[in-house]
């Protein structure tokens, strides 16, 4: 039985720690040829995430770049070139920038231009520079990892979760522009518990514990229960679906999360 990322040419942005990695890795194990494997400033996490791609028998290509920028988008595509083609690129890069909701002073328009640079265009530049190679595959599919945030107007900031939104749009958007050679979807996961949250120290086992709680699934996810998601949407086992957003939360959306 042919396995799902059999001989693919796999891309992942922001892969060099949890749900990038975990994607990343998930693609290797599924049968991918090649993943290119990119990151802002983590280099040795990025360097993980190859060794751990390669324990799969595929090849990996780390390539650092800020996806926020053009130029670093065109040269991490341009580690794929060799390859001929991209069957898979997931646009996972992203960043926020905590802040009370109530607290209109404390998001500028910096802050908002900063993490809509990343989030929105960094995709957009992304699937742009990706697609002459996208189109030479017959499987080509963008995935945009998004989160819950862009559906429930919840999440780390007022300015992640409208980046979020302005990303599901992008990705609907996109599906139309692309088809019908490239078909483009967004995920959207709820909590993942991930590296990010190690800064909270003690507190981010009563955060896991109160999502855990409150989702109906009663479930705190991690990067490799989403990364499945993912995946599949960047499949051929999905090779109908195109311009969806698929809620990956464990059902947090259900309870306003």
């Amino acid at each position: 039985m042919q396995r799902p990322y059999e001989d693919a040419i796999v891309c992942v942005t922001g892969a060099s720690s949890g749900l990038g990695r975990a994607i990343a890795t998930g693609a290797a194990g599924q049968g991918a040829r090649a993943v290119i494997v990119n990151y802002a400033g983590n280099a040795e996490g990025a360097e993980t995430t190859a060794e751990a791609v390669r324990a799969y028998g595929a090849q990996a290509v780390t390539v650092q770049g800020d996806v926020g920028t053009d130029e670093d988008c065109r040269r991490i595509v341009a580690a794929a070139a060799p390859f001929g083609r991209i069957d898979a690129l997931f646009n996972n890069a992203g960043k926020t920038r905590a802040a009370r909701y109530d607290d209109l002073d404390a998001l500028g328009a910096d802050d908002f231009l900063d993490i809509y640079r990343v989030n929105v265009v960094g995709p957009y530049q992304m699937t742009r520079a990706a697609r002459p190679l996208l189109e030479t595959s017959d499987r080509a599919a963008v995935v945009m990892i998004s989160s819950i945030a862009g559906v429930t107007g919840g999440g780390s900031s007022i300015a992640y979760s409208a980046s979020k939104g302005a990303l599901n749009n992008l990705a609907f958007a996109l599906a139309r522009a692309l088809a019908p050679r490239i078909r483009v979807n967004a995920l959207c996961p709820g909590f993942m518990d991930s590296p990010w949250f190690d800064k909270l120290g003690s507190a981010r086992a009563r955060i896991r514990e109160g999502i855990a709680q409150r989702t109906p699934l009663q479930v705190a996810s991690t990067p490799e229960d989403i990364a499945g998601s993912a995946l599949f949407l960047g499949s051929p086992a999905s090779r109908h679906v195109t311009g969806e957003t698929l809620l990956a939360d464990a059902g947090l959306h259900l309870v306003g999360g």
